[in-house]
Order: structure tokens, then C-alpha cells, then sequence
């Protein structure tokens, strides 16, 4: 894979872009936003979504998804998960038959509570996928700093493919066979992120905090255990090292602290959000317990306060862990 298509200009997007071309691959970006498009061309940079991040010339967008896919080998969809069905359906006649793609977006469908790689094989059903997932931020990945993710597929060679296209001493994927887990991991530790950047903002201490991850760790395997994943899968980067970036570091979007400037501002998506409701709602249907997703979704979506959420977990029956 030596030509991408990455469809989506935000900071992730054009975070992989930078990481494209490091690794020697030929990118195009494509991007809805006339402001991102042109300074990505003409000023080398996106500070809509990625400020002080000087770009590849090398680098280009483009509206127009024909141009963005020509001579590509491969897709990365990098839009939103609430979007993406609807960004792969416009764009689909522009797509190769059976073109590869790479899911890089978190979340999980609010109307069909269904996984990206779910949706874009209703959308794209002779296209074979892979995910990646783990613990990135976009800047410090489009700064070069050192990282490492999960790239999972049941489809090997693919997932090594893209691993060879993205991967550099920098960039470091780790195979996965358990594409299901790792969507599930991306999409639960965005709630639970919320969560903790509550605990926080409560001032209820480490300790606190510190068992949320883990309880919501828990809710998390069940969950991706219900959904056909792997337990193990939940020990590694898609899983717990996802959730402990996300729950640690206060400049994540769906970080409760942060949630406010970040919906407030508009431009950047936070997942945690409308993902909260969808997992919420995929539980009960799958009839796992999920406590705290669900007083995350019901102070986002039911008006619930702050402090009915924290006494109802705290007054929680006794259990085995």
C-alpha cells in the first residue's frame, strides 16, 4: 500500500496524513471543509483542527473524492462515527469495488447501535476492513512523538499491510485478530472518560478515579464479550491502554473537565457523547449491566444531576468483583 485515500480532514485525519508520509506513503486527504482544504494547500498546515503542526508539502486535500481515491490502494475513514454512515454512502460511486479500508473513528452508531466495521459492511459489503484503535492523541502523534496502536482484522495479511503502510520507529501497530474488541474498546472508554473527568471535577480524589477505570473496564469486557470479542483483547493497547490515556489526561475531548469548551467550540466531535446513549441502549438490548455508561447517559440524555449519578453508584448493593 504505497497510495492511501484518507477520507476526513480533522485532526485525525491529518494526523495519519503526517503519518502516511513518514512512512512513505502517497496520500490525498479528503475533506468537506473549504477552510481546511485551503490551508492544508496553500499554507501547509490544518489550524482548524491541528494548530502549530507544520505538514508535508507533500499533502494535499481535496473536495472531490474521485481525485481523492485516484490510483489509491487503500481507504482510511476517519470521520465521525455518527457521519460515517452517511460520508460512505455519498461517497461510495467514488470508491473502487473491494477497495481495502481502515476504520480509524471510535464510537458506535446512535440509530443502529451498530459497530463502523458493521456499518460500512452494509454500505461497503465487498470491501474487507480492518481497525485501528489505542491509546493517540492526534497532536502528539502528527508531533512525532512515540506511539503505539492496534490494527485488528480477521484478514492477517491485511492488517499487516496497513500496519507496513502506517508504521514507522514512531508509529507502532500491534496485530490484532479481534477487530469486535477493539471497536468496543474505542467506543466504551470515551463514556467512561466522561465519567472520570466528573470524579475529577468533584474533587473525589485518585482513589475514586482510579476504581472507575477499573469497574468500567469491567463494563467493557462484558460488553465486547456479549458482542462476540475476545477478554484478552481488553488487556491491550484497544482496551486498557485506551482507557487509561483517555481517563488520565484532562486535554481529551470527552474528558468531563473538557467536555464543556469542546461542545461549546463544535469543531472538534466528542464521541463520548452520543456513543454514551448508543452503549446505554446496546446493553440492555444484549441485557448487560453497565452502571456507570448508564448514569453517564442519563445525566447526557435524561437531565439527570451530577449528584444522583455519583450517590446511585456509591449506594450500589455489596458484589464480587
Amino acid at each position: 500500500m504505497k497510495r492511501l485515500g484518507i477520507i476526513g480532514g480533522g485532526a485525525w485525519g491529518t494526523a495519519l496524513a503526517i503519518v502516511a508520509r513518514r512512512a512513505g506513503a502517497k496520500v490525498m486527504l479528503w475533506a468537506r471543509d473549504d477552510d481546511v482544504i485551503a490551508a492544508i494547500n496553500k499554507r501547509h498546515e490544518n489550524p482548524l483542527f491541528l494548530p502549530g503542526i507544520e505538514l508535508d508539502p507533500a499533502i494535499v486535500a481535496t473536495k472531490d473524492i474521485d481525485a481523492a481515491m485516484a490510483g489509491a490502494e487503500a481507504a482510511l475513514l476517519v470521520v465521525p462515527a455518527q457521519f460515517l454512515r452517511g460520508v460512505i454512502g455519498a461517497l461510495r460511486p467514488g470508491l473502487p469495488e473491494g477497495m481495502p479500508v481502515l476504520h480509524c473513528a471510535k464510537g458506535i452508531e446512535a440509530g443502529s447501535l451498530k459497530t463502523m466495521s458493521e456499518v460500512s459492511a452494509e454500505v461497503l459489503p465487498n470491501s474487507p476492513f480492518a481497525v485501528l484503535s489505542g491509546p493517540t492523541f492526534a497532536a502528539e502523534v502528527a508531533r512525532g512523538q512515540p506511539t503505539a496502536v492496534t490494527i485488528a482484522s480477521h484478514d492477517r495479511p491485511l492488517a499487516r499491510s496497513f500496519a507496513t503502510a502506517l508504521g514507522s520507529s514512531k508509529f507502532r501497530p500491534y496485530l490484532s485478530s479481534d477487530p469486535t474488541g477493539a471497536e468496543i474498546g474505542g467506543a466504551v472508554k470515551n463514556v467512561l472518560a466522561i465519567a472520570c473527568g466528573t470524579v475529577q471535577g468533584r474533587g473525589l480524589g485518585e482513589n475514586a478515579r482510579a476504581s472507575l477505570i477499573t469497574r468500567g473496564l469491567a463494563e467493557m469486557i462484558r460488553l465486547g464479550l456479549a458482542k462476540g470479542g475476545r477478554a484478552e483483547t481488553f488487556g491491550g493497547l484497544s482496551g486498557v491502554g485506551d482507557l487509561v490515556l483517555t481517563c488520565s489526561a484532562t486535554q481529551s475531548r470527552n474528558y468531563g473537565q473538557q467536555l464543556g469548551a469542546a461542545l461549546a467550540g463544535r469543531r472538534s466531535v466528542v464521541e463520548g457523547v452520543a456513543t454514551a446513549a448508543a452503549v446505554a441502549r446496546l446493553a440492555n438490548q444484549l441485557g448487560i449491566e453497565m452502571p456507570i455508561s448508564e448514569a453517564v447517559e442519563a445525566v447526557l440524555r435524561r437531565g439527570a444531576s451530577i449528584d444522583a449519578m455519583i450517590d446511585g453508584l456509591l449506594s450500589r448493593p455489596y458484589r464480587s468483583e
